[in-house]
């Protein structure tokens, strides 16, 4: 496995797919698939991940994922720092008692829930999910999380979409992209 940094970046790099006109025409889909298929690359990714954080000494009490791709990538993470796990689902996903957002999608809206004890007023969290976009499901998230007065670490993703500006809208929280395309 390639030791350095760079070198794992460039492992993860190699394991991304891009498949012109999916879903639809005139969209690149990246396809983080062959990154989960390869146990190299998915520990340089982890890798990467909790070496930012170390990096960056942040203080973290929770991970927590997004629906789907971020529960991949987020129990990881969370692993090696020796942190929980929290799932932010679409809604009626959960059982018991949940909060709720909504939020904007291409062709309507949609809401993203958490169960309503999953985290506590003044944790420290980061979000993780494998793609940042326009950044709509990742600003839900981080609403949700305003929502139960944590302290959002930052949000952490696979692949940016550079062009479609997601980070603006996640300011003031800072975005780590392992790529950017």
């Amino acid at each position: 496995m390639a030791a350095g940094p760079e070198g794992k970046l460039q492992l993860v790099q190699r394991h991304v797919r891009a498949f012109p006109d999916f879903p639809k025409k005139g969209i690149l889909f990246r396809d983080i698939c062959p990154i989960l298929k390869s146990p190299a690359a998915l520990t340089a990714v982890i890798d990467l991940f909790e070496e930012r954080v170390r990096s960056r000494q942040l203080q973290v009490d929770l991970i927590v994922g997004l629906d789907a791709r971020g529960f991949l990538f987020g129990p990881l993470l969370a692993q090696r720092l020796g942190v929980g796990f929290v799932l932010v689902r679409k809604k009626g996903k959960l059982p018991g008692a949940t909060v709720s957002v909504a939020y904007d999608l291409e062709y309507g809206t949609a809401e993203a829930e958490i169960q309503e004890d999953a985290v506590a007023p003044g944790q420290k969290v980061l979000i993780i999910d494998d793609l940042l976009a326009t950044g709509g499901t990742l600003l839900a998230a981080c609403e949700l999380m305003k929502k139960q007065r944590v302290d959002i670490q930052g949000c952490m993703v696979v692949i940016e979409l550079r062009d479609l500006k997601g980070a603006d809208r996640l300011k003031p929280h800072n975005v780590f992209s392992l790529l950017q395309y």
